[in-house]
């Protein structure tokens, strides 16, 4: 019986102990929230994918306060609402509080690729691979660009860039594959196209 006492006391202590610790984290969390700046907290509704306090927020920070990472958070925003056009300023507006912040360049220029403007997303994407020289798919997608312009060649020696600082992306093999046949390399392309096929297993 005494023992069925000592356990049950045990229980209790326990669960008192892991409610004292949740009241805690509960207390600390909110003096956190007080303490993140506004930018913090912009992030922070963004990755909850709430998306208009995020807005919100961003809006209410004076325009010369805005870092280039509030600028950029606000082009992704806008680009999520299907509003490329701003996006577009949002991203130049990074670029111009920090011209060495290679996201709001990469950004920038998967917006002209996607829109069929290829040379301006090459210059962007160039920018990036500037700043941030093991960027694999910026690499990937300055081959892409290079695709739509019909130039194998470039786009192969990017894409083979690209593999060689990631060689476990599928697209990136496949892709290189693809250059390799338009090229009349076959040997190379098979074995790229090997390389994907086992990739996909893999996956």
């Amino acid at each position: 019986m005494d023992e069925e006492k000592y356990l049950n006391y045990n229980s209790i202590m326990k669960k008192l102990f892991i409610l004292i610790m949740l009241i805690s984290l509960s207390l600390c969390s909110a003096v956190n929230a007080d303490e993140m700046t506004k930018s913090q907290q912009a992030m922070a509704y963004y990755n909850d994918n709430n998306i208009e306090q995020a807005i919100k927020i961003l809006e209410s920070i004076p325009e010369n306060d805005k870092n280039a990472q509030d600028w950029l958070l606000m082009g992704n925003l806008l680009q999520d609402k299907n509003k490329n056009a701003e996006a577009v300023f949002m991203f130049k507006r990074a670029i111009l509080v920090d011209k060495n912040y290679y996201k709001p360049y990469y950004n920038l220029a998967n917006i002209y690729l996607e829109e069929d403007r290829p040379l301006m997303a090459i210059d962007n994407y160039k920018n990036v691979i500037r700043l941030k020289r093991d960027f694999a798919y910026a690499y990937y997608n300055i081959g892409c660009a290079y695709l739509k312009l019909g130039d194998y060649k470039k786009a192969k020696k990017y894409f083979a860039k690209a593999v060689e600082l990631k060689n476990t992306e599928p697209d990136f093999q496949y892709n290189l594959a693809f250059c390799y046949k338009k090229l009349n390399k076959l040997k190379l392309a098979s074995r790229h196209l090997e390389f994907y096929n086992k990739l996909l297993e893999t996956n």
